[in-house]
């Protein structure tokens, strides 16, 4: 099995993305960000989170990229 990590923590992702913790749940609580609940523990899947930004990353107008 790969050593990497599958998962981590919505403060984690919320870190990732440049949010604070409180927007990252609030968008897990939405569903704007994949999350799974393990147990009480809610946690984010790496690969989800990276195909999300992809996908948004992709759908960006190029005018407003270069700003």
């Amino acid at each position: 099995m790969d050593p990497r990590r599958l998962t981590m923590t919505v403060e984690e992702a919320g870190v990732a993305l440049g949010i604070s913790r409180s927007h990252a749940y609030e968008l897990v609580r939405h569903g704007e960000l994949p999350s799974l609940r393990l147990g009480r523990r809610v946690v984010v899947p790496i690969a989800a989170l990276e195909a999300l930004v992809e996908v948004a990353s992709a759908n960006v107008d190029p005018a407003v990229a270069e700003l």
